[in-house]
């Protein structure tokens, strides 16, 4: 025959309970706050260069500087002798020029000089990025400075993964001719949801909306996004397509996340976009 707990019983039980959902809710706060404190390491993964490192470049791609407060960031600059324009180029958020400045002849052959951007800490660039606002500022300074090359020519802002955010951003500002926006994110927001559905949305300090800012694109917007990308679900691009209807966008099936430039698909598409 069962009988009832004691009342003394019954307040361990519940002190117990009281100290066990402490604990977890302590947990909880501690990695929020260390999400909070550690964010740039979680999110990007730069490769530093020495100051004595040569790319392995065309002779008509050239290093260049940009100054920025606290920091110099590196560049190349794929300089043809009559472009018709430029494709301003934000790269993903690992590795360093070394690896992203490749393909220099499929944008030879469609008569575009080429501008890529190491983010602070990344290959030859000193600093380390702090804030979202940060970044977008070392975007905008990097742009101003070689814009009035391209005066009346045409203006493509490039971004792939991590730089699609800060191209979208860019274009919203600048209103660029044509912007191109590879393995996009709806937003760095709701890609950190999905991933990381226990953390709350006010500890994200890279937001980067791009949802908000497509919109406000009043150029031509073409997207591409690899249907194996599991990083970066193709959904977001086809989301993306729904805050920007006028926006086109190529799935390639067969391509990932880091591989969809290697697609003849991909870039034959891409070159009827920039002729366009």
């Amino acid at each position: 025959m069962s009988t009832a707990a004691s009342p003394s019983a019954a307040r361990r039980w519940g002190r117990r309970a009281a100290l066990a959902a402490a604990a977890v809710s302590g947990l909880w706060a501690l990695l929020v706050a260390l999400l909070w404190w550690r964010q740039e390491a979680l999110l990007f993964h730069p490769r530093p260069l020495p100051a004595e490192h040569r790319f392995e470049v065309p002779a008509d791609a050239h290093e260049v500087w940009v100054d920025v407060p606290g920091a110099r960031l590196h560049a190349l600059h794929l300089r043809l002798p009559q472009p018709r324009g430029v494709v301003f180029f934000l790269h993903g958020n690992a590795g360093n020029l070394d690896t992203w400045f490749v393909n220099t002849g499929f944008y030879r052959a469609q008569n575009l000089d080429l501008f890529m951007l190491d983010y602070r800490g990344f290959g030859k660039s000193s600093g380390r990025i702090e804030s979202e606002a940060q970044l977008m500022a070392d975007v905008r300074a990097a742009w101003a400075q070689i814009a009035p090359m391209y005066a009346g020519r045409q203006r493509v802002f490039y971004g792939r993964s991590l730089g699609t955010g800060l191209a979208a951003q860019l274009a919203a500002e600048l209103q660029p001719e044509l912007t191109v926006l590879v393995s996009p994110y709806f937003s760095m927001a709701a890609l950190a949801t999905e991933k990381y559905p226990w953390v709350p949305g006010s500890a994200l300090r890279y937001p980067l909306r791009t949802d908000l800012a497509l919109p406000r694109v009043q150029g031509r917007v073409w997207m591409a996004h690899g249907g194996r990308d599991t990083l970066i679900p193709p959904d977001h691009a086809q989301r993306l397509q729904t805050v920007q209807p006028r926006a086109e966008l190529l799935l390639v099936p067969e391509a990932g996340h880091g591989d969809i430039h290697q697609h003849q698909r991909y870039l034959d598409a891409l070159a009827a976009a920039l002729s366009r």
